[in-house]
């Protein structure tokens, strides 16, 4: 973040991090079993939902479900603050990122095994 930046979760309420948290987890949530997932009124639950929208940790799409119209609730990823270092050993990327099967017998996993042991 920049000097004028700030950081948007910075002054959420419990309501509204406890939201998050369940939209982050979830991937996307109707808005319909979102209030009800927080245990609060339906109203209460659209203007966190609306608070969370405009501070763009979510974003809300027009959506039909069970026959309603309700919205679509998905978390608004932030790549900066992403942390692939999980998938680091020493400066080798993880065999597994990208890979559709990796042999745990391979050299490349052994490997990448053997650095992340010698990083410690």
């Amino acid at each position: 973040m920049s000097a004028g930046d700030t950081d948007p979760e910075a002054d959420l309420s419990e309501d509204e991090r406890r939201a998050l948290e369940l939209v982050r987890q979830e991937g996307s949530i109707y808005q319909s079993d979102f209030w009800k997932e927080l245990d609060v009124s339906s109203r209460k639950g659209s203007r966190i939902a609306k608070k969370l929208e405009e501070k763009g940790l979510v974003e809300r799409e027009d959506a039909v479900y069970n026959g309603n119209t309700t919205y679509l609730i998905e978390p608004i990823i932030n790549e900066r603050n992403l942390d692939f270092s999980l998938l680091m050993a020493g400066d080798m990327l993880s065999p597994y990122v990208g890979e559709e099967e990796v042999d745990p017998q391979s050299d490349a996993f052994s490997q990448w095994i053997m650095n992340l042991v010698y990083e410690e």
